[in-house]
């Protein structure tokens, strides 16, 4: 380490006998805080945002010595117009002009099957996972006295319930299959 230090020492350009002046760089940090840059030479400084919508000037029109009237903004270059966009599209309505002899009209879905009514065990079931919680719920809001009848029948129908349709679920298990066993050939 102290080799490559020496070799850094002799490659150094700070050693033209000159010291370098910490506290005047910081003057000048200090001093041009905030100020602007000024613009390299043969470029145009930035319009401001006022005159974005002007028409560009020329460098023979910035020299004349003409007063002209300032020239009106052309517009913003956002515009909005009221309730149009790709949301207010609607497709055309289909007439019988648009089918051709191969097509064979408008699908019409089957009417679905009606849903298989529950036993009463079930409904009993739910009444207790959802009537329960609900019970005591009602109990907290209304203040009433929490005996033990009505915390026994919160808790005791939710937990009954909950049971009943757990033990109650349709496995989809085949006695025959075994899936330890591997790969049946």
């Amino acid at each position: 380490m102290a080799e490559h230090d020496s070799d850094r020492e002799d490659r150094e350009p700070d050693e033209k006998g000159v010291p370098f002046d910490e506290e005047a760089a910081w003057a000048a940090i200090v001093a041009g805080y905030g100020a602007e840059p000024p613009d390299p030479p043969g470029t145009r400084p930035y319009r401001p945002i006022e005159d974005l919508a002007l028409p560009e000037t020329g460098p023979d029109e910035d020299d004349s010595t003409e007063e002209q009237p300032p020239a009106k903004p052309l517009g913003s270059s956002v515009s909005f117009a009221p309730s149009v966009g790709p949301r207010d599209y609607t497709a055309p309505e289909p007439s019988e002009d648009d089918f051709d002899e191969d097509d064979e009209g408008h699908f019409v879905p089957p009417e679905p099957p009606p849903l298989p009514t529950a036993d009463t065990t079930a409904k009993f079931a739910w009444l207790g996972v959802v009537g329960g919680p609900i019970l005591l719920l009602l109990a907290v809001l209304l203040g009433w006295d929490m005996t033990w009848w009505l915390t026994t029948l919160g808790i005791g129908g939710f937990l009954g319930g909950f049971v009943t349709l757990v033990t109650r679920m349709k496995t989809d298990d085949d006695e025959g299959d075994d899936p330890g066993r591997g790969a049946v050939v």
